[in-house]
């Protein structure tokens, strides 16, 4: 409530500054909005200096920062700029803060302008180059980490490195049409080889087709879009989940985060100047109408009876937003049909689209004569704007009660490569499996830690959990994991530890700080840093697994504590809490488990296979002789045979679906399919067997005992 008072008192101000502002602004760039763009640092400024849960100073350390993001956002590759260019830009290295502070936005027009020139030279650098065979015979090497490499001296060089990259993925691509080659020959006797001068070209031409296509979508590519490359500089340097959203990126984290959008259900991708139909929604409007197909071209869109919209060569987010709608309206598509390349209008009627990837899904396995869960949480879902709408905490307790009428007596909660969501959901969903108490607890900047607790005494879960992360667990996720874990109502398992991100984002649309009638996105702002109920952070750290089993990921540099700018990890007291000391064979159960993973062919050998990653991750070097490529691949080969069948399993369980979910995969082939190999790959999933053989050796004590903290 505090911060919230604190950016509302903002409001005031700004409204009375954007009117002095509006009055200010001109035209310095094409195509853009300076009058939009002064509003947005001016808000954009003051709030994240108020209230962001890190004091920020804007001195010249911030200017150097916001100046060497933005360049490395714009050129990662060091395709564009020369060591001139730097020199010239450098000129504002320590004035922007300064000039942040006037609304002057002198130093992103000034890279702007000059980006724009080098996209335009880039099309015709990569035409050339392309335009003639690469000496392959030349003994060169390219270093592919380009943050070790410096900017080009002059047009020259910068040439040259546009060069090796481009020998590069020609390389790449003949030494690909070379195997497949081999491959072809050994099946069929009468199949033609083709030379390496022929491969070569044909190489070549597929990188161009390549680049092409690049930069037509870099040519649609507007302002707004390169502005909010230098707004993420600029928000990011107070830390890195702190990001400027435009509109068309609120929309998409809005359906991201509900799981919901309204239109036709289709998912569309650009090829060339034309929009393609991906795929279909499963259960949305065009796949109950059935005339709309994968592969299908959209031509033309009409709003009802009005006249059809041409939509060849237009971006792939304006086209999407005259396709997409309210529910109940009327779209008309003019697509060319993929079977027989007919044209044919489709009327459809819009309606909510719900993403069913976005939510909880569970399956039930039988084990030693006894029926387990798995719940998959691909991520905390909730809808900020509709309260009566699913969320994953009401989904979560319905899939558990579902579950339980079914005999199921232990649970796998699957946290892997969920990345989050929603605070709330998290506190509700812990609260499921314990009686009440504290989840975790929340900062402000500057105030003493707030505990958030779970108040409803209602346990819907009371037997065996086990809970499934990697490293890609985070946030959210991290949130639950480690209540499970203070309170050992659940083991955990999986990487050796979580992602690390132990702060909290609020979403504000920027348009309530100003009457300007334009969308003007809104900023993602780190506001509090969360806490374990035990007083330590996830911040960096994450959350250790109790039973940590190897993977792919075990040596390579990941996570939070790898990221630029990431805020420290520290500790607050511990909350008053009382462990469910659920188990009598707790620390047992964790030692079986570590002893069948320390002596497991399978486990070692991917142990290994990380080791190996790990130092293919560190050569970031390549030939571009092609002799001296081949006989680097080879050897590249030859190690990764060893490693082939790393992740081959199959065990003898079989996965099902519940009992309520029979009939909706009678009436949907397509999320028959989808649960078809969901299962499938459950039963050849590694982790999820050593967690089951975990959750099938847990035993619930008779009633729980608490043990206080």
């Amino acid at each position: 409530m505090k911060t919230k008072y604190k950016i509302t008192t903002f409001l005031l101000a700004a409204l009375i500054f954007v009117t002095s502002i509006q009055t200010q602004a001109s035209n310095t760039v094409k195509n853009s909005d300076p009058e939009k763009d002064k509003i947005l640092v001016y808000i954009l400024r003051n709030i994240l200096t108020r209230s962001h849960f890190v004091v920020k100073d804007m001195n010249d350390d911030f200017s150097e920062y916001v100046f060497t993001e933005f360049i490395d956002g714009l050129d990662p590759n060091k395709r564009y700029f020369t060591q001139k260019d730097i020199k010239d830009f450098s000129e504002f290295k320590y004035e922007i803060d300064n000039q942040l502070l006037k609304e002057d936005v002198s130093f992103y027009n000034l890279v702007y302008e000059r980006f724009t020139h080098k996209i335009k030279n880039a099309k015709s650098y990569y035409g050339d180059l392309l335009a003639q065979p690469f000496n392959f015979k030349k003994k060169e090497t390219i270093d592919v980490d380009y943050e070790k490499v410096p900017f080009a001296k002059n047009e020259n060089q910068l040439i040259n490195y546009w060069r090796k990259q481009l020998k590069l993925s020609t390389l790449i691509r003949i030494q690909d049409k070379i195997e497949k080659q081999k491959g072809k020959a050994i099946k069929d006797e009468n199949f033609k080889v083709k030379n390496f001068k022929e491969l070569e070209k044909e190489a070549r031409l597929e990188v161009l087709k390549n680049m092409d296509d690049l930069y037509l979508r870099i040519e649609e590519l507007e302002h707004e879009d390169w502005f909010s490359t230098f707004l993420n500089s600029v928000v990011g340097a107070f830390d890195p989940h702190t990001t400027y959203m435009a509109p068309n990126i609120k929309e998409r984290f809005d359906q991201d985060m509900s799981g919901k959008l309204e239109g036709i259900g289709a998912r569309l991708q650009k090829k060339g100047i034309y929009t393609h139909v991906f795929e279909l929604v499963s259960g949305g409007p065009a796949w109950k109408q059935g005339e709309l197909e994968a592969g299908d071209i959209i031509l033309e869109v009409a709003q009802g009876n009005k006249k059809a919209l041409d939509i060849v060569g237009m971006r792939l987010s304006d086209a999407i937003k005259f396709i997409k709608g309210k529910k109940g309206t009327e779209v008309k598509l003019t697509v060319k049909k993929k079977l027989d390349g007919s044209t044919k209008v489709i009327s459809i009627i819009r309606d909510v689209v719900e993403l069913e990837e976005t939510f909880v899904k569970s399956s039930i396995v039988e084990k030693n004569g006894k029926k387990y869960g798995i719940i998959d949480l691909p991520k905390f879902y909730i809808d900020f704007d509709e309260k009566n709408y699913r969320d994953s905490a009401k989904d979560m307790e319905k899939e558990i009660e579902r579950l339980k009428s079914e005999g199921v007596t232990g649970l796998i909660v699957d946290l892997r490569n969920n990345g989050g969501g929603s605070l709330k959901t998290a506190i509700e969903i812990s609260g499921l499996f314990i009686n009440e108490g504290p989840i975790v607890q929340v900062k402000y900047r500057g105030e003493n830690p707030i505990i958030k607790k779970d108040i409803d005494p209602k346990v819907q879960w009371e037997g065996a959990v086990v809970v499934l992360v990697n490293e890609f667990s985070a946030s959210a996720s991290e949130i639950f994991a480690a209540a499970m874990q203070d309170y050992k109502r659940a083991v955990i398992i999986g990487g050796n530890q979580t992602y690390g991100k132990g702060t909290v984002q609020s979403v504000l649309p920027i348009n309530q700080f100003t009457k300007y009638d334009k969308n003007l996105g809104a900023l993602k702002m780190t506001i509090q840093k969360f806490y374990r109920i035990n007083g330590g952070s996830t911040q960096i750290e994450g959350v250790y697994s109790d039973i940590a089993i190897p993977s792919r990921y075990s040596y390579m540099k990941f996570g939070e504590r790898d990221v630029n700018g990431a805020l420290v990890w520290d500790k607050v007291d511990q909350a008053e809490y009382s462990q469910t000391n659920s188990y009598e064979n707790f620390s047992d159960v964790i030692y079986n488990s570590k002893q069948r993973i320390a002596s497991d062919s399978k486990f070692k050998l991917i142990n290994e296979y990380a080791k190996w990653l790990k130092e293919n991750q560190d050569d970031t070097s390549y030939s571009l002789n092609f002799k001296i490529f081949e006989k680097e691949n080879v050897a590249h080969e030859k190690g990764a045979e060893k490693f082939k069948t790393v992740f081959d399993y199959k065990s003898d369980l079989t996965f099902n679906s519940p009992d309520y979910e029979l009939s909706l995969i009678k009436k949907d082939t397509a999320l028959a399919d989808k649960r078809l190999a969901w299962h499938k790959n459950l039963s050849k999933d590694v982790y999820v067997f050593e967690a089951l053989n975990v959750l099938s050796e847990l035993k619930l004590r008779p009633t729980n005992v608490l043990v206080k903290n």
